[in-house]
């Protein structure tokens, strides 16, 4: 088993609003920093540069469930997954994502996925609020 943090915000938006923009894999451009700059569609698949090399990667299809779990496929053939929730929360939504530890990963490599992703995390809040 991975070591496994759970990194989560408290969204001012109601679920639907914040699951139909969300949803999209062009919406991820605009909030996870790791993909903005990189992230497009190539044919019927979605592709990214990263420090591998280009990554395809794959997203949850539509669903009412909240969903948006996505696998980041590397070059080497390491398959990263990354799930993603949204929670209806009252009148809010709660958004929380689960970083796991990839094999042969240092402590400060893990913290500084961590702060990348609490920093995403609050461009989509920002986004979704404003």
């Amino acid at each position: 088993m991975h070591d496994v943090r759970i990194i989560t915000r408290s969204i001012a938006c109601p679920f639907e609003d914040a699951y139909e923009r969300a949803h999209p894999p062009e919406f991820f451009e605009q909030w996870a920093a790791g993909m903005a700059s990189s992230l497009h569609r190539d044919g019927d698949r979605w592709v990214a540069a990263t420090q591998a090399g280009q990554a395809e990667v794959r997203f949850s299809p539509r669903n009412d469930f909240g969903v948006l779990d996505h696998h980041v496929l590397l070059p080497g053939g390491q398959d990263i997954y990354i799930p993603l929730r949204m929670i209806a929360n009252g009148d809010g939504t709660e958004v929380s994502l689960w970083l796991f530890r990839q094999p042969d990963m240092d402590d400060a490599t893990f913290e500084d996925d961590a702060t990348m992703v609490e920093k995403d995390l609050d461009t989509l809040k920002a986004l979704l609020e404003g």
